[in-house]
């Protein structure tokens, strides 16, 4: 049995706990830390920033523990009872996309990836690199493979898109480990937020898996090799256009289908009856196609419905150009047009509702976008191969195909045109965003009221619709950006605050609140509103660089909020920059500082009269701070003077009915006593904690309550 007080075990309770801080629960868990830690040393000690600083505190924990035996049972007694989390979900193994019900071809490819995945397992990772031109098929054939293949998996098969088409459009490790994650079913709220944490939590969890990992359209190597694992379970299968230099990885080339396969291909998509009644178009077509796969299944609908061949310059360009020139030619004028402007972005993915907006005036979309002439058009657009489907009702462009329909927008509707239906889709994504979030967080003064309330929804089901359409939320918000549009980027951005605070979507809301405040303030903008905007922003990024580990760049960014909101003259939001300052500094151990910050900010909310802005705030924003004042003189050991503030903390939530404030202070209040060494007094506060909690069905604090309590009656 491990040592629990050995310099190893120590190492992984910090690291698990550091690097996991997800949800308050992991806060409380890491401030706990920071006590004993500060115990041990006899001094105040800093949180380590990086794993590479977990060893110096575990080190100094250790040699606490090895002089003060009641430090070592409290130490034991804390790290053998944090909760472990709910890990992987438990609703089935995760599958893959369905595959192509007609598949040929490609024997060499896949007797390549029997190989690399039957191989005896030596120490090296199992991966495969599937490469090959756009629209010949790599995602077809490792999805094919993955399903034919999926009894030897029984962990399960995860499938993220990298979405490499390009630089700007690749998706970051970070991103990609946490929808591995959520592939494997484990909870946002429980999925670290920093690089590092979601990284090494990966490949800890798929460390004792059996498991297929598909990672398509990969950019890069770099993006690729930290997703990588040497688990003898797990085999990554890699999907790009072209050879990723730097991958160590098996190569296996994908080239044109044979002819007799691109025949097959081409009869099945037409039908047989189409084939035969135009044999030189069916030719022309097969030498025209080239043997791409999605260049066949495109120029299908011209056989059997146009027998439209006509070449073009496009042809020039390669199979997949020049079939999806002759199948746009094929369109009606409004399929056409619909298929032109909802280009102009790369928007994640497509619905009826974002295609109304391209191609349509200014007007309320109906409560059933599905049921709209928008519908109909895209899945005739989906019919014909210039758009795939990407979920029920949802679609997204292949990167040629997109590329071919921007240009032919540039060109055939105008500058102003495509200005105007950019613009339209950016503002119905921000009344959207602002109506989701207002409803996820009715009582936050963070979410501006919204410009065009939608149907009444529950906070989870609001909450539910914002993070749905997170992608394209994220993406409108650099679409404003490019365009100049302040007015639009400062609504979407500060619509994500749900997003950050609730879904833990901080890796992806950073470039887009950095992209809203570089937008300069519009002109005859007030200057007071213009600043609060920009401070607005800053909060946001502040906390999401918070949960990432930039704690430095965090600072700068509260600090100047903090700034714009006195500047502007808004109390209430420079008290909540000073308090967030607090609490950032609470998280790195520094109880004295936190403290003094705390103070400060208490003072800024008492100089907010009845009757202005933020006065009704104040009833549940004080009390608050009282709670965590009391944590800050926890974490510098003066148990006493905790206990009486958030005595008192646990008595104001109780005069304004706040049971879960309530609970979460009982919790402070009891696990305080534990730290005291007074686990006698702390049994009925955390008792009544965890009734509360219970009512509540706050699973993960409630979880962290019974941690609590299990230390109370454990010798």
């Amino acid at each position: 049995m491990t040592d629990p007080v050995s310099l190893a075990a120590i190492s992984g309770v910090l690291g698990a706990i550091g690097m996991g801080m997800a949800n308050e629960v992991g806060r409380a868990a890491w401030e706990t830390t920071g006590a004993l830690v500060r115990r041990a040393a006899g001094r105040e000690v800093r949180a380590p920033a990086r794993a590479a600083e977990v060893e110096r505190v575990a080190a100094l924990l250790r040699e606490g523990a090895a002089r003060d035996p009641e430090l070592a049972r409290m130490w034991e007694r804390f790290a053998s009872t944090l909760p472990a989390g709910s890990g992987p979900g438990s609703v089935g193994a995760p599958r893959l996309p369905a595959a192509t019900r007609h598949f040929t071809d490609r024997r060499p490819a896949l007797r390549l990836l029997d190989r690399e995945a039957d191989r005896k397992f030596d120490g090296r990772p199992r991966v495969a690199l599937l490469h090959g031109p756009e629209g010949i098929g790599t995602s077809a054939t490792a999805l094919f493979w993955g399903s034919r293949r999926a009894a030897d998996f029984p962990d399960g098969q995860v499938h993220v898109d990298l979405h490499g088409w390009s630089s700007q459009s690749a998706l970051g490790p970070a991103v990609v480990a946490g929808r591995l994650l959520r592939e494997l079913g484990l909870p946002a709220e429980e999925t670290p937020h920093a690089a590092d944490g979601r990284l090494d939590l990966w490949r800890r969890l798929a460390g004792g898996l059996r498991l297929l990992v598909v990672l398509d359209h990969a950019y890069s190597a770099a993006q690729v090799r930290p997703l990588l694992t040497s688990a003898p379970g797990v085999f990554t299968l890699v999907t790009a256009r072209h050879p990723l230099p730097g991958l160590d990885a098996v190569p296996v080339a994908l080239g044109p289908l044979a002819a007799k396969d691109a025949r097959r291909v081409l009869t099945h998509f037409a039908g047989p009856e189409a084939v035969a009644a135009a044999p030189d178009t069916a030719k022309d077509l097969l030498v025209r196609c080239a043997g791409s796969p999605y260049a066949l299944r495109t120029a299908a609908p011209l056989l059997s419905v146009h027998g439209d061949t006509a070449r073009g310059a496009a042809d020039a360009a390669g199979p997949v150009a020049a079939l999806t020139e002759s199948a746009y030619r094929a369109l009606d004028a409004d399929a056409a047009r619909m298929y032109r402007l909802l280009a102009l972005r790369d928007w994640p993915h497509i619905d009826a509702r974002t295609a109304a907006w391209a191609t349509r005036p200014d007007q309320p979309v109906a409560t059933d976008p599905d049921a709209t002439p928008a519908a109909a058009l895209l899945g005739l657009l989906a019919d014909r191969g210039l758009l795939e489907p990407a979920g029920t009702g949802r679609y997204r462009f292949r990167p040629a195909v997109r590329r071919h329909a921007e240009l032919l927008a540039r060109h055939e509707d105008g500058p102003r045109a495509c200005a105007e239906s950019a613009a339209r889709v950016v503002r119905g994504y921000a009344d959207l965003a602002e109506d989701a979030a207002h409803q996820a967080l009715p009582e936050s003064w963070r979410v501006p009221a919204p410009s065009r309330p939608g149907p009444p929804l529950g906070k989870a089901e609001a909450l539910g619709a914002l993070v749905r359409e997170a992608a394209n939320v994220f993406e409108a918000v650099q679409a404003a950006a490019d365009a100049g549009d302040r007015a639009a980027a400062v609504r979407l951005a500060r619509a994500l605050w749900p997003l950050q605070l609730k879904a833990g979507r901080h890796a992806e809301a950073v470039p887009a609140l950095r992209s809203a405040l570089r937008l300069p303030a519009r002109e005859g903008e007030p200057r007071a509103t213009a600043l609060r905007d920009r401070a607005a922003l800053r909060f946001q990024l502040a906390m999401s660089l918070t949960e990432l580990g930039e704690h430095a760049e965090a600072e700068t960014e509260f600090r100047a909020a903090a700034g714009d909101e006195r500047t502007a003259g808004h109390i209430r939001g420079h008290a909540s920059a000073v308090e967030a300052l607090g609490l950032l500094r609470l998280r790195q151990w520094a109880g004295p500082e936190a403290l003094a910050l705390f103070d400060r900010a208490d003072t800024l909310y008492g100089t907010i009269a009845p009757g202005e802005e933020g006065h009704a705030d104040l009833r549940r924003a004080r009390p608050l701070l009282v709670r965590h004042r009391g944590r800050a003189l926890r974490a510098d050991g003066r148990f006493e003077e905790a206990i009486a503030l958030l005595r008192t903390a646990v008595g104001s939530f109780g005069e304004i009915g706040d049971d879960y404030n309530r609970a979460r202070a009982l919790t402070d209040l009891a696990e305080t006593h534990v730290l005291a060494a007074a686990p006698a007094a702390a049994l009925p506060l955390i008792d009544e904690a965890i009734a509360l909690l219970d009512a509540e069905r706050a699973e993960h604090p409630l979880a962290y309550a019974r941690s609590v309590r299990a230390r109370c009656v454990t010798p």
